[in-house]
Protein backbone atom coordinates (compact mmCIF):
# COMPACT_ATOMS: atom_id res chain seq x y z
CA UNK A 1 0.00 0.00 0.00
CA UNK A 2 2.96 2.56 0.79
CA UNK A 3 4.70 1.76 -2.00
CA UNK A 4 1.57 2.46 -4.34
CA UNK A 5 0.83 5.37 -2.45
CA UNK A 6 4.59 6.42 -3.35
CA UNK A 7 4.11 5.65 -6.50
CA UNK A 8 1.23 7.81 -6.99
CA UNK A 9 2.34 10.97 -5.32
CA UNK A 10 5.63 10.45 -7.66
CA UNK A 11 3.17 10.44 -10.67
CA UNK A 12 1.97 13.43 -9.86
CA UNK A 13 5.06 15.57 -9.17
CA UNK A 14 5.73 14.67 -12.58
CA UNK A 15 2.96 15.65 -13.99
CA UNK A 16 2.75 19.12 -12.52
CA UNK A 17 6.61 19.48 -13.66
CA UNK A 18 5.59 18.79 -17.05
CA UNK A 19 2.76 21.10 -17.13
CA UNK A 20 5.08 23.73 -15.02
CA UNK A 21 7.87 23.22 -18.05
CA UNK A 22 5.63 23.45 -20.97
CA UNK A 23 3.97 26.30 -19.64
CA UNK A 24 7.32 27.92 -19.29
CA UNK A 25 8.27 26.67 -22.79
CA UNK A 26 4.98 28.44 -24.30
CA UNK A 27 5.65 31.47 -23.00
CA UNK A 28 9.39 31.71 -23.56
CA UNK A 29 8.28 30.53 -27.38
CA UNK A 30 5.40 33.09 -27.92
CA UNK A 31 3.91 36.40 -26.71
CA UNK A 32 0.71 36.05 -26.28
CA UNK A 33 -1.71 39.23 -27.42
CA UNK A 34 -0.26 42.24 -27.75
CA UNK A 35 0.31 43.20 -24.46
CA UNK A 36 -2.09 45.52 -22.34
CA UNK A 37 -1.13 49.62 -22.48
CA UNK A 38 0.61 50.53 -19.37
CA UNK A 39 -2.13 52.47 -16.46
CA UNK A 40 -0.89 55.73 -17.67
CA UNK A 41 -0.80 55.07 -21.78
CA UNK A 42 -2.01 58.41 -23.20
CA UNK A 43 -2.78 57.20 -27.02
CA UNK A 44 -1.10 60.09 -28.26
CA UNK A 45 1.11 59.41 -31.74
CA UNK A 46 4.98 59.40 -30.41
CA UNK A 47 6.41 61.27 -33.42
CA UNK A 48 9.97 60.88 -32.06
CA UNK A 49 10.02 57.28 -32.23
CA UNK A 50 11.20 55.88 -36.00
CA UNK A 51 12.01 52.64 -36.19
CA UNK A 52 9.89 49.86 -36.79
CA UNK A 53 10.39 46.22 -36.35
CA UNK A 54 8.75 42.95 -37.04
CA UNK A 55 10.34 38.96 -37.17
CA UNK A 56 13.73 41.05 -36.36
CA UNK A 57 13.46 43.31 -39.76
CA UNK A 58 13.20 46.69 -40.10
CA UNK A 59 9.74 47.69 -41.70
CA UNK A 60 9.43 50.07 -43.95
CA UNK A 61 7.11 52.55 -41.42
CA UNK A 62 6.06 55.40 -43.11
CA UNK A 63 2.92 55.85 -40.73
CA UNK A 64 1.60 59.69 -39.73
CA UNK A 65 -1.02 61.10 -37.71
CA UNK A 66 -4.40 60.69 -38.98
CA UNK A 67 -6.90 62.77 -38.66
CA UNK A 68 -10.43 61.47 -39.22
CA UNK A 69 -12.66 62.45 -41.83
CA UNK A 70 -16.45 63.92 -40.78
CA UNK A 71 -17.71 60.91 -42.92
CA UNK A 72 -15.54 58.92 -40.70
CA UNK A 73 -16.96 60.16 -37.32
CA UNK A 74 -20.60 60.52 -38.31
CA UNK A 75 -19.80 56.30 -37.78
CA UNK A 76 -19.82 57.01 -34.12
CA UNK A 77 -23.93 57.88 -34.42
CA UNK A 78 -25.82 54.79 -32.32
CA UNK A 79 -22.51 53.52 -31.13
CA UNK A 80 -23.76 54.10 -27.30
CA UNK A 81 -27.48 53.02 -27.78
CA UNK A 82 -26.19 49.93 -30.08
CA UNK A 83 -23.93 48.58 -27.23
CA UNK A 84 -26.01 49.20 -24.57
CA UNK A 85 -28.83 47.17 -26.27
CA UNK A 86 -26.18 44.69 -28.11
CA UNK A 87 -27.82 45.93 -31.73
CA UNK A 88 -24.09 46.83 -32.31
CA UNK A 89 -22.01 43.49 -31.79
CA UNK A 90 -18.82 42.31 -33.69
CA UNK A 91 -18.73 38.84 -34.77
CA UNK A 92 -14.72 37.65 -35.62
CA UNK A 93 -14.90 34.17 -37.29
CA UNK A 94 -11.20 32.71 -37.00
CA UNK A 95 -12.05 29.86 -39.61
CA UNK A 96 -12.58 32.25 -42.56
CA UNK A 97 -10.44 35.11 -41.37
CA UNK A 98 -13.41 38.12 -41.20
CA UNK A 99 -14.78 40.36 -38.82
CA UNK A 100 -18.29 40.95 -39.16
CA UNK A 101 -20.14 44.37 -37.68
CA UNK A 102 -23.72 43.37 -36.80
CA UNK A 103 -26.27 46.26 -36.67
CA UNK A 104 -29.42 44.45 -35.86
CA UNK A 105 -30.25 42.04 -39.11
CA UNK A 106 -27.84 43.84 -40.78
CA UNK A 107 -24.33 43.46 -40.97
CA UNK A 108 -22.57 47.32 -41.76
CA UNK A 109 -19.05 45.92 -42.31
CA UNK A 110 -17.01 42.70 -43.27
CA UNK A 111 -13.68 42.78 -43.08
CA UNK A 112 -10.23 39.91 -43.54
CA UNK A 113 -8.24 39.61 -40.78
CA UNK A 114 -5.43 37.98 -39.32
CA UNK A 115 -5.54 36.54 -35.85
CA UNK A 116 -3.29 34.70 -34.08
CA UNK A 117 -0.38 32.53 -35.66
CA UNK A 118 2.73 32.47 -32.58
CA UNK A 119 -0.28 32.48 -30.02
CA UNK A 120 -3.76 31.75 -30.22
CA UNK A 121 -6.51 33.95 -30.14
CA UNK A 122 -9.15 33.98 -27.29
CA UNK A 123 -11.81 32.61 -28.06
CA UNK A 124 -15.62 33.64 -25.97
CA UNK A 125 -17.30 36.73 -25.82
CA UNK A 126 -16.07 39.65 -24.63
CA UNK A 127 -16.18 43.75 -24.21
CA UNK A 128 -14.17 46.15 -25.51
CA UNK A 129 -12.18 47.90 -22.29
CA UNK A 130 -10.40 50.42 -23.45
CA UNK A 131 -9.95 52.45 -26.99
CA UNK A 132 -6.42 54.29 -27.57
CA UNK A 133 -5.94 55.98 -31.28
CA UNK A 134 -2.87 55.07 -30.91
CA UNK A 135 -0.06 52.50 -28.86
CA UNK A 136 3.14 51.45 -28.43
CA UNK A 137 3.19 47.12 -29.19
CA UNK A 138 6.41 44.81 -28.45
CA UNK A 139 7.01 41.10 -27.86
CA UNK A 140 8.06 38.16 -28.93
CA UNK A 141 12.02 37.16 -28.93
CA UNK A 142 14.77 37.48 -30.99
CA UNK A 143 16.66 34.49 -30.96
CA UNK A 144 13.62 33.04 -32.73
CA UNK A 145 13.06 35.71 -34.91
CA UNK A 146 9.39 37.09 -33.51
CA UNK A 147 10.63 40.16 -32.40
CA UNK A 148 8.38 42.96 -32.64
CA UNK A 149 8.51 46.52 -31.67
CA UNK A 150 5.94 48.96 -33.26
CA UNK A 151 5.32 52.10 -32.39
CA UNK A 152 2.51 53.93 -33.60
CA UNK A 153 -0.14 51.01 -33.52
CA UNK A 154 -3.50 52.88 -34.79
CA UNK A 155 -6.95 52.24 -33.92
CA UNK A 156 -6.50 49.79 -31.22
CA UNK A 157 -9.14 48.31 -29.56
CA UNK A 158 -8.74 46.16 -26.33
CA UNK A 159 -11.28 43.10 -25.66
CA UNK A 160 -9.28 40.93 -23.50
CA UNK A 161 -6.16 41.68 -21.14
CA UNK A 162 -3.72 42.36 -23.86
CA UNK A 163 -5.78 41.45 -26.90
CA UNK A 164 -7.06 43.72 -29.18
CA UNK A 165 -8.07 44.88 -32.60
CA UNK A 166 -6.11 47.03 -34.51
CA UNK A 167 -4.63 48.74 -37.65
CA UNK A 168 -1.73 46.74 -39.21
CA UNK A 169 1.32 48.64 -41.25
CA UNK A 170 3.86 45.70 -40.87
CA UNK A 171 2.31 43.00 -43.26
CA UNK A 172 -0.71 43.31 -46.20
CA UNK A 173 -1.45 39.18 -45.78
CA UNK A 174 -5.03 39.58 -44.71
CA UNK A 175 -7.01 36.91 -44.38
CA UNK A 176 -4.53 34.62 -43.33
CA UNK A 177 -3.00 34.03 -39.28
CA UNK A 178 -0.38 36.57 -38.85
CA UNK A 179 -0.16 37.64 -35.02
CA UNK A 180 0.70 36.83 -31.33
CA UNK A 181 -3.18 36.62 -30.49
CA UNK A 182 -4.09 40.00 -31.62
CA UNK A 183 -6.93 40.96 -34.39
CA UNK A 184 -4.44 42.47 -37.55
CA UNK A 185 -6.93 44.85 -40.24
CA UNK A 186 -6.19 46.66 -43.01
CA UNK A 187 -5.98 50.45 -41.44
CA UNK A 188 -8.80 52.09 -43.47
CA UNK A 189 -10.68 49.02 -42.73
CA UNK A 190 -9.68 49.46 -38.25
CA UNK A 191 -10.81 53.03 -38.71
CA UNK A 192 -14.40 52.65 -40.11
CA UNK A 193 -14.89 49.91 -37.20
CA UNK A 194 -13.03 52.00 -34.50
CA UNK A 195 -15.29 54.73 -34.91
CA UNK A 196 -18.15 52.36 -35.15
CA UNK A 197 -18.22 50.80 -31.50
CA UNK A 198 -18.25 52.27 -28.23
CA UNK A 199 -17.14 53.60 -25.97
CA UNK A 200 -17.36 56.24 -28.17
CA UNK A 201 -14.01 57.98 -28.53
CA UNK A 202 -14.94 62.24 -28.83
CA UNK A 203 -12.92 64.69 -31.42
CA UNK A 204 -9.76 66.09 -29.96
CA UNK A 205 -9.33 63.11 -26.95
CA UNK A 206 -6.98 60.26 -27.76
CA UNK A 207 -8.03 57.10 -25.32
CA UNK A 208 -11.54 56.52 -24.30
CA UNK A 209 -12.53 53.92 -21.24
CA UNK A 210 -16.04 52.34 -21.53
CA UNK A 211 -18.56 53.74 -18.43
CA UNK A 212 -22.52 53.07 -17.79
CA UNK A 213 -23.04 55.96 -20.41
CA UNK A 214 -20.69 54.99 -22.57
CA UNK A 215 -20.44 51.00 -22.74
CA UNK A 216 -17.89 48.64 -24.67
CA UNK A 217 -19.36 46.97 -27.88
CA UNK A 218 -19.71 43.03 -27.27
CA UNK A 219 -17.33 40.76 -28.94
CA UNK A 220 -17.73 37.13 -30.24
CA UNK A 221 -15.00 35.00 -31.02
CA UNK A 222 -15.57 31.73 -32.67
CA UNK A 223 -13.80 29.07 -34.45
Amino acid sequence: MKNIKWLSLSALFLAILVLVFSGRNFLENSSCGCGPPSVDEAGEYDSSDKQALWQNQPVDYQMVEIEPSPETLALSSGAVLGANTDERWIEIDLSDQKIYAHNGDNVDYEFLISSGKWAPTPTGEFRIWIKLKYTKMEGGRKDNNTYYYLPNVPYVQYFYQGYGIHGAYWHNNFGQPMSHGCINMAIPDAEKLFYWTSPVLTQGKWVVYPSKDNPGTKVVIHD
